[in-house]
């Protein structure tokens, strides 16, 4: 067996035995102990990590203060959940916030005791670490971004604006169970109109770099990108290359439209995080995961970038505009 593999079952032993004491001896007064774990970097999550302190801050949770934060990013590296994951189970935290679907994977495999808070989990039934969205049943609660209904808007929004498109590339991680229903939805919003998908699989960073160019070889006329921590962390790169190519692209989060993408529709992320924060509250103060049933998106939101539509030559129609939550440039 190598060293490694018993580094990480010792840490898997003790997220199951060790923090249990620990967690229980915290006395009321002192500073909550919290976990975060998610794919990128800092600097990649500042966005929603800023979204996410600042609703702690309004409910009396300071950094620094009264509350602690243990960071692990796996900087794009998927095969680090697992180590990351058993090293917070194996501190004496109050809780962990695991961002995206393999991040509670991995604290799920790693500890069934410590709470944990998801959040951008698309689906957490079919992805195993929930029983049922009105009874979790276990450590994990939170908020989901489950979006398979609103995924034929995606194709709905770029006829708008291209009336001629036929062929949408969907670029989207096959690992993520959540995003495989959306492609169900899309398939079926495309066969409705008599237009076609073409799958672009992109598990990791290189596979995101050969799905971006196998778009144009499957002569794709248009792009719409899901939201998951590959594409998220490549945005700039996704942005880049739909604008250079002259395709017209939607997302699934506003942050691709603020980085040059055409448009967005689907969850506001900042508030997200911030609902994230509501649970953290609740378990922070003695609720149990199992108690509270997980959050599904109720709003939504679009937003164009009239710049990056001008620059590959297309123009907004006014009725699309008006419908705009809000209208970049």
């Amino acid at each position: 067996m190598k060293r490694r593999d018993v580094v990480l079952g010792l840490l898997a032993l003790g997220a199951s035995l060790g923090p249990l004491a620990a967690r229980a001896q915290k006395k009321p007064g002192t500073p909550a102990r919290i976990g975060y774990l998610s794919t990128s970097s800092a600097a990649r999550n500042s966005p929603s990590l800023v979204c996410f302190r600042n609703a702690l801050r309004d409910a009396g949770w300071i950094e620094g203060k009264n509350m602690t934060i243990e960071y692990r990013f796996t900087e794009n590296v998927a095969s680090r959940y697992p180590e990351l994951a058993a090293e917070l189970a194996g501190m004496p935290l109050d809780l962990v916030v695991a961002n995206g679907t393999p991040g509670v994977q991995a604290m799920h495999r790693a500890s069934r005791t410590i709470p944990v808070v998801m959040v951008a989990v698309s689906d957490p039934v079919k992805s195993g670490v929930i029983a049922s969205l009105a009874r979790p049943g276990g450590n994990i609660t939170g908020v989901s971004n489950f979006l398979p209904a609103t995924s034929g808007k995606l194709i709905e929004f770029l006829r708008l604006v291209a009336p001629r498109l036929a062929r949408f590339g969907v670029l989207h991680n096959p690992d993520n169970a959540g995003k495989l229903l959306e492609i169900e939805e899309l398939r079926a919003a495309a066969k409705s109109i008599s237009v076609a998908i073409h799958p672009l699989e992109a598990r990791s960073t290189s596979e995101l770099e050969a799905a971006l160019p196998a778009a144009l070889k499957a002569r794709c006329d248009s792009l719409i990108v899901l939201q998951e921590g590959v594409t998220f962390a490549g945005r700039e790169k996704i942005t880049q290359f739909a604008a250079k190519n002259r395709l017209p692209a939607i997302y699934q989060i506003r942050e691709f439209t603020d980085a040059g993408g055409l448009m967005s529709y689907g969850l506001n992320y900042c508030k997200h995080f911030e609902r994230a924060a509501y649970y953290v509250d609740k378990i922070l103060k003695g609720s149990k995961p199992a108690d509270l049933p997980v959050e599904l998106p109720a709003s939504f939101e679009l937003v164009i970038n009239r710049k990056a539509a001008g620059a590959i030559g297309l123009a907004i129609p006014q009725s699309l505009l008006a419908r705009a939550d809000e209208v970049i440039g």
